[in-house]
């Protein structure tokens, strides 16, 4: 039979194979070229990057840090002046409150002024009875030239007599009784001038100016008397001595007694603040007077002041104290020491400055 069975297979059919099933695609792999050169970029990112950025991060730290000193122990400070009164009483009138801001020569407080004015009057009553008293010295002078001349006109008449009674006595005529008493008031005369004399020159005494004023020194002791009673008397009024802000005037109460020397206010001077700042000696290698410094202050906080060291200190903080240490034992431990250096301001703070403020302080070095 020429048909052939289904089942059977075509001998042109045999003759060609039959195509392979198509597989699923599959990723196309990176070059070897792109590779490479990714992994020639990464080493020298590595070799060249990581030293660029060590180099940066020191030449950073250097100009921020490295040239440069900062503390935390440092203070604003400013000037401060005790007012005392120079004489004692009683506070009659308080012109200030504390915190007020006060001009030099204002008044912060008087005091009774009263027994002061009662010292004048009575020195002024001194100086009069002290020129009572030197016109009574220049009546006694006028009056010891006049018994210097009586004296004298009695010596005279007793130098007669004498000679008259010792003529007589030579020739018997008197007795000698006579002659001795002739002979004595003579002495007397003669005694009676020399005391008119010292008298005299007593009251001449008494009358010369001083050399160097040409005064009487009577007067001029009673001039300076009444000048010194009215020098306390204008003391009674107590004014501020320069100006500042008026601080501790608790003490001034009216009525309250005043104690002479005894601090009764205290004017502190906001005008000319200055920071004290306390270094570590091994920070002082490099610091120069003259060198920029920055200050910020933790009362207020992203305030900062230009400034400048303007000197530092002869002597660490512990050669000042009322008990330096003493290090001479058997068990001493080195300690590093602070030395306080002064730093000035170069503008005016945005905010105001209060004595005692806890600042921080960079010094430039480089």
């Amino acid at each position: 039979m020429d048909q052939l069975s289904p089942s059977r297979p075509n001998a042109d059919n045999a003759a060609v194979p039959k195509a392979a099933p198509k597989a699923d695609p599959l990723p196309t792999p990176a070059p070897a070229a792109e590779a490479a050169s990714r992994a020639s970029w990464r080493t020298r990112i590595l070799m060249f990057g990581l030293p660029a950025l060590l180099l940066a991060g020191g030449v950073g730290w250097w100009l921020t840090s490295g040239g440069s000193v900062s503390t935390d122990n440092a203070y604003v400070q400013m000037d401060k002046v005790s007012v005392a009164a120079e004489v004692g009483g009683r506070i009659t009138e308080v012109a200030v409150r504390d915190g007020q801001q006060v001009a030099k020569g204002q008044l912060l407080f008087r005091i009774d002024g009263e027994p002061y004015a009662l010292d004048v009057a009575q020195a002024t009553a001194a100086i009069d009875a002290a020129s009572v008293e030197v016109g009574n010295l220049a009546a006694s002078a006028n009056t010891s030239s006049v018994d210097i001349a009586a004296a004298r006109e009695d010596v005279k008449f007793a130098q007669v007599t004498f000679d008259r009674q010792a003529a007589l006595m030579e020739k018997g005529f008197t007795t000698k009784a006579a002659y001795d008493a002739s002979r004595h008031a003579l002495a007397q005369a003669r005694e009676s001038v020399r005391q008119a004399e010292a008298a005299a020159a007593e009251a001449r005494a008494k009358l010369a100016a001083g050399p160097s004023s040409g005064i009487n020194p009577q007067i001029e002791a009673a001039r300076v008397q009444r000048s010194q009673a009215e020098v306390n008397l204008g003391r009674t009024t107590v004014r501020a001595p320069s100006a500042g802000r008026v601080a501790q005037s608790d003490r001034l109460q009216i009525g309250q007694m005043m104690v002479a020397g005894l601090p009764a206010v205290t004017l502190v001077d906001t005008a000319h603040p200055w920071v004290e700042a306390n270094f570590k000696e091994t920070d002082l290698a490099d610091m120069r007077v003259g060198q920029r410094a920055e200050i910020s202050f933790d009362a207020y906080p992203g305030v900062k002041v230009r400034g400048h060291v303007l000197t530092i200190g002869a002597g660490t903080g512990s050669e000042f104290s009322v008990l330096p240490a003493q290090n001479a034992t058997g068990n001493w431990v080195k300690v590093t020491q602070r030395v306080p250096v002064r730093i000035a301001f170069d503008e005016k703070p945005a905010r105001a400055m209060i004595a005692g403020l806890s600042a921080d302080v960079k010094v430039f070095t480089r």
